[in-house]
């Protein structure tokens, strides 16, 4: 490991100095959060104990520009505190290339290939889910035509495999086998407006034999801002299978928020994401899934749905709130969400139960030391009712909170240009 790293940076070295680039730039991100965790992501109970530990994302960017390409390579690691605790000449996970790709443009025309973060609009389907210490990046080659100032188009594709096999073999990773879509995004006056196809492959087992089932998400997003309000909404359709089973499912939001003042901002949203009823006997599957999206930034940050959970299940309805302070250099957010199922809920005996799952109450502080240190920190508490214990398991009446602090450096180490 230590050879290959030295092998690493001298090349690096080497390509500085003879690569005709107009501009190369070296920076870093080290991000450590502490998380006490006791009923974070699903219910508490007398079986369990709480956790608490610190993860750390630490990442080094190149980034290189020139007249006839742009790249862009992110190294990655993601650790715990702790993991290396015993002398193993390895660490279990690894350095890994959160992004690496090149781009190139040619006229309202640009090419962009290999491992990159894709993230359109406010990130429901698509997104870089930045909180989640590892993010996301997808291997994909993605085409982007700009008819003028208002007008783009984007044009991607995915195709993953396990190895360079020589005949066709099973994909078998937990990841989606390829995807196509096609975003367009427009602007008048102070509106915006987008619309979003998307095709997804899964490969699954179907008597022994690998199969691709393909869904699509079709949806529309709006948004407009005036001096001191600003409002936005989205519908996305979801349809195809789910390996051998028919889908049909739907999400809807809408979102407001005023300035109170040059400090406070409040905010009233509703969201809608359409489940399948447990007692469902007609085959069907109607839970609408956000494949790709920032779903940590919806729903509450405590993770109770759609962040690696909550999939083909009774769907949501979050009604939520959300009051704003920011001064300086410090900002404060509160923010509650009454959550409810979308599908019917049944209990062990198939009786019908109340849709009401929760309430959650957010609280997040922020403080920007300088222009590279962020200080963040939060506490999140829910409110669980009996219907939730049933689709979460756990216990209800048990304290179910979670509290977080997190510093972010990002440090920029040097930026080389060369005419």
């Amino acid at each position: 490991m230590k050879l290959l790293k030295n092998t690493f940076f001298i090349g690096l070295l080497i390509f500085i100095q003879q690569a005709n680039a107009q501009q190369f730039d070296l920076s870093g991100e080290l991000k450590p959060r502490f998380e006490y965790r006791n009923g974070y992501s699903t219910l508490n109970s007398d079986a369990v104990d709480p956790a608490s530990f610190v993860s750390q994302r630490t990442r080094l960017n190149f980034a290189y520009k020139s007249e006839e390409f742009n790249a862009f390579v992110a190294a990655q690691n993601v650790r715990v505190w702790g993991d290396r605790a015993t002398l193993a000449t390895t660490d279990e996970n690894g350095i890994t290339l959160q992004q690496a790709w090149a781009e190139v443009t040619t006229g309202k025309f640009s090419f962009k290939l290999g491992r990159q973060e894709i993230a359109y609009d406010a990130e429901r389907i698509f997104g870089g889910a930045n909180w989640n210490q590892q993010g996301r990046s997808h291997d994909a080659f993605k085409i982007k035509f700009m008819a003028d100032a208002n007008n783009r188009i984007d044009v991607g594709f995915a195709l993953n495999e396990t190895s360079q096999s020589i005949f066709e073999e099973e994909y078998t990773l937990n990841n989606y086998k390829n995807f196509q879509y096609l975003w367009y995004n427009t602007k008048f006056n102070k509106v915006g407006l987008s619309f979003l196809f998307l095709n997804t492959g899964f490969a699954f087992d179907d008597n022994n034999e690998q199969e691709i089932a393909y869904n699509q998400t079709i949806g529309l997003t709006t948004a407009i801002n005036e001096n001191k309000w600003s409002a936005d909404a989205s519908v996305y359709y979801q349809t195809g299978k789910i390996e051998n089973t028919d889908l049909s499912a739907l999400n809807a939001s809408a979102n407001f928020s005023y300035n109170l003042n040059s400090e406070f901002l409040l905010g009233l949203g509703a969201e809608y994401m359409s489940g399948t009823d447990m007692n469902e006997t007609n085959g069907n599957l109607n839970s609408f899934t956000p494949w790709f999206g920032t779903n940590h930034r919806y729903n509450g940050i405590m993770d109770y749905f759609y962040v690696g959970n909550h999939s083909n299940s009774v769907g949501l309805v979050d009604i939520n709130a959300k009051l704003n302070y920011s001064k300086n250099k410090f900002s404060a957010n509160l923010a509650p969400h009454f959550f409810s199922s979308a599908a019917t809920i049944v209990n062990t005996n198939g009786i019908e139960q109340d849709s009401y799952l929760g309430t959650e109450i957010d609280l997040t502080l922020g403080y920007k030391a300088s222009k590279s240190i962020l200080i963040n920190a939060g506490y999140s508490q829910m409110f669980a009712s009996d219907s939730m214990e049933i689709i979460k398991g756990g216990d209800a009446s048990k304290t179910n909170n979670w509290a977080w602090a997190m510093i972010t450096f990002k440090p920029h180490f040097l930026t080389y240009t060369k005419n």
